[in-house]
């Protein structure tokens, strides 16, 4: 006859080969998974490892590809600018180092460059719009018309550019030297620009930027921006907006004017101005602007070409 006992014994002994067999199956399956971790590891790192040297490798190409256009640049750009005046526009996030290498390739394209006006964080700051179109408004040189549109940036665009480019007809001020001081005077005293000496008006323009905009109204803030260079090219001989590649993203100033067709069928864009060839590209973008043709230039996909003349990529 079984005992109660013999059920109990039993009964442990079972539970207890169930206990052994998954301490032993577990033992051997965390072995068998570790070292296929292990071997997925050593293949990433690897693969790892490939991506950046071809990283490396691709950086110094791109290094090599921009110190020769930097070296040729000169000479492609030589005399596209002959005898022409450029008024410089920068955003307080150019860079200095981008704002410097464009203003000597203008002078080696044969043009003058007749001082820079700087836009503040204020200029774009959507709490002070109403702040600004008032004092622009105000501001307004006698006899000059200024759009119907009555957002900041359209009508700051016509302000400055009533008093720093020329008339695109006669190449003659639209202003007298009175109407520029008070003008560019009333904006700096407002805080919404900062000017070079003696700035004086120029036959085209070139509106200066670097990323997308940021933190609160970051889109009304490129929106300005975009619709001051927009109506900065209607009130002159021709206008480039230049900016790196992430301008042409997002809150990229760049970006809203290729987003607008109306505002590409008069302004040129370039989104690589952070390289030589950009810088080139801008340059022959102003060439291009005088002889009354427009276009987007650069690397970004909502460019048409990396520069005037040169077909896109598959074309």
């Amino acid at each position: 006859m079984i005992s109660l006992r013999y059920h109990i014994v039993s009964i442990a002994a079972v539970f207890l080969a169930l206990a052994v067999g998954v301490v032993l199956g577990s033992t051997a399956l965390s072995g068998s998974l570790l070292s296929g971790l292990s071997n997925e590891k050593g293949e990433l790192a690897s693969q790892v490892s490939d991506l950046q040297a071809q990283r490396t490798d691709l950086n110094a190409r791109l290094a090599d590809a921009d110190a020769f256009a930097g070296s040729m640049g000169p000479k492609v750009v030589a005399g596209a600018l002959a005898q022409r005046s450029v008024v410089l526009v920068t955003t307080e996030d150019a860079k200095p180092a981008d704002r410097d290498a464009l203003k000597q390739l203008i002078g080696q394209a044969g043009a003058t460059v007749t001082g820079e006006l700087q836009l503040t964080s204020s200029f774009v700051d959507p709490a002070k719009a109403d702040q600004l179109r008032q004092l622009v408004t105000r501001l307004q040189p006698a006899g000059s018309v200024f759009p119907t549109a009555g957002d900041p940036g359209t009508l700051a665009g016509a302000l400055v550019g009533s008093v720093l480019l020329l008339n695109k007809d006669t190449a003659r001020p639209q202003s007298t030297p009175d109407e520029l001081a008070a003008a560019i005077g009333g904006l700096t005293d407002g805080g919404f620009v900062k000017a070079s000496p003696s700035i004086g008006p120029g036959q085209l323009a070139v509106v200066l930027t670097s990323g997308q905009a940021d933190g609160d109204g970051a889109g009304d803030k490129a929106a300005t921006l975009a619709r001051f260079a927009t109506q900065l090219d209607r009130s002159g001989a021709g206008t480039v907006l230049a900016g790196d590649p992430a301008s042409a993203e997002g809150t990229g100033a760049v970006g809203v004017v290729r987003a607008d067709t109306s505002a590409t069928s008069i302004l040129s864009t370039v989104d690589n101005v952070n390289t030589a060839a950009g810088r080139i590209a801008t340059v022959l973008a102003l060439r291009e602007q005088l002889d009354g043709a427009v276009g987007r230039y650069g690397i970004a996909g909502n460019a048409q070409a990396p520069a005037p003349g040169v077909n896109a990529a598959g074309s």
